[in-house]
């Protein structure tokens, strides 16, 4: 009995590395998002400007391997488990199985997620989703300077991206980092914002969301800053045309953190 302790003692404490190196092998690296300000295209307050507060965002959107691992510990919301009240059927209509993802690359970013799953996957890692100012507010940036949209080349790679068929196959980390240190917040998949159709929430303000199902219902949107941002209108509109349990196959997610 006495011989036992000690080994068994080794096994617990070997199971317990092993389950720190798997996670440790999931953890998505996150960069440092400085507080600043910035004109959005949509809601700007009176004055012109939204101030953005310093917070962490994942480097790399989520990707099928890491979603398999958060499926095999949150099993209801596995494919044939999940209520469609969070997921419409198409929610990972790609992968072979509840935990299979065929021959899907497992470094590619997980797509057909809905907002509820993006939202319960952040959780369970002690993030969130990043507010629709925080990613535009990264998103702004190419690879030299922290807002690049009045470059005629960055505006012609996000179309011609829009244009080109499958990315969202691509591995994570497949485009530019930019003045963040972030990757592919344009080039491979469209993402989950946390309050995504709060910009057309009303006439009055983008900021009146109070809770949760505020999120999910459409009104005006107010004046766009730039009429000649087609880019980004692609983006507002996209989101517009969301509800938090669609799925698409372009569509995932990446999470962020306060500090």
């Amino acid at each position: 009995m006495m011989i036992s302790h000690p080994l068994h003692f080794l096994l617990c404490l070997l199971s317990i590395l092993s389950v720190q190196l798997a996670d440790a092998q999931q953890a998505t690296p996150m960069q440092t998002i400085r507080s600043g300000v910035f004109v959005p295209l949509y809601g700007s307050t009176e004055e012109g400007n939204v101030r953005v507060g310093s917070f962490q965002l994942d480097q790399f959107a989520v990707t099928n391997a890491q979603y398999l691992a958060f499926l095999k510990q949150h099993p209801t919301y596995q494919r044939s488990q999940i209520k469609a009240l969070f997921a419409s059927k198409s929610y990972l209509s790609h992968w072979k199985g509840d935990l299979d993802f065929g021959d899907l690359n497992p470094q590619a970013p997980v797509t057909n997620i809905s907002w509820f799953a993006a939202k319960k996957y952040c959780e369970c890692q002690g993030k969130r989703l990043p507010t629709l100012d925080e990613w535009e507010y990264v998103a702004m940036a190419d690879a030299q300077q922290l807002d690049a949209r009045e470059k005629e080349a960055y505006n012609q790679y996000i179309l011609a991206w829009y244009e080109t068929p499958k990315t969202y196959l691509n591995p994570v980390g497949s485009t530019q980092k930019n003045y963040w240190g972030v990757y592919d917040m344009h080039g491979l998949i469209w993402e989950w914002v946390f309050d995504y159709n709060s910009i057309f929430l009303s006439g009055e303000s983008r900021k009146d969301k109070g809770n949760d199902e505020n999120l999910f219902c459409g009104s005006a949107s107010i004046n766009a800053s730039d009429l000649m941002d087609y880019a980004a209108f692609m983006r507002y509109g996209f989101r517009g045309s969301l509800r938090a349990n669609f799925t698409t196959k372009n569509l995932g997610f990446r999470c962020a953190k306060d500090l």
